[in-house]
Formats: structure tokens, sequence, C-alpha cells
């Protein structure tokens, strides 16, 4: 499956625990990362910089639905459902 152009849930929807150029402490759930661009965009895809959790991170069709919107539902799902106690 390929990323769905002008999506970027997997951007905005996850926490990211490691660092980011520009998070140093990563980002929470929901918050849009500072390297989304905005055509919903990865500034880092392809560059070593990006976090291993987002090289690691393939779409699949149930996490990424029909459209953006239930991308970012499904991965915000997957967030709660996943997060320590």
């Amino acid at each position: 499956m390929e990323c769905r152009p002008g999506c970027g849930a997997c951007c905005i929807a996850p926490s990211i625990s490691s660092p980011i150029p520009g998070m140093p402490r990563g980002k929470p759930a929901g918050v849009p990362c500072v390297q989304l661009l905005p055509d919903l965009r990865c500034a880092l895809f392809g560059r070593p910089e990006r976090p291993a959790f987002c090289v690691s991170l393939r779409p699949q069709e149930s996490m990424c639905g029909t459209s953006a919107a239930e991308a970012r539902a499904l991965l915000a799902e997957l967030e709660a459902a996943t997060r320590p106690d």
C-alpha cells in the first residue's frame, strides 16, 4: 500500500518518544510534527535524521482506512489502545 497524498495522519496522530529535529523530546499524540510540510508531506522523508519510529511505520489498510480523516481516527484509536498505563 502507498501513502495517501495529502494525508499526514501518521505525522499527527501517534506520539513519538524519540527526538525529532525541532522536537528534541519527541511529540505527543494529536500534535502535528514540526517536520510536516504544508502539503502534508514529511520534510525528513528519506533522510537519516528521520526517527526510527517513522521509518518503520508502513501504511496498511487497517490504519489508513479510506480517507485521511479515517486514518487519523484509526491511528488515534491505536494510540489510545497502546498507551502505557
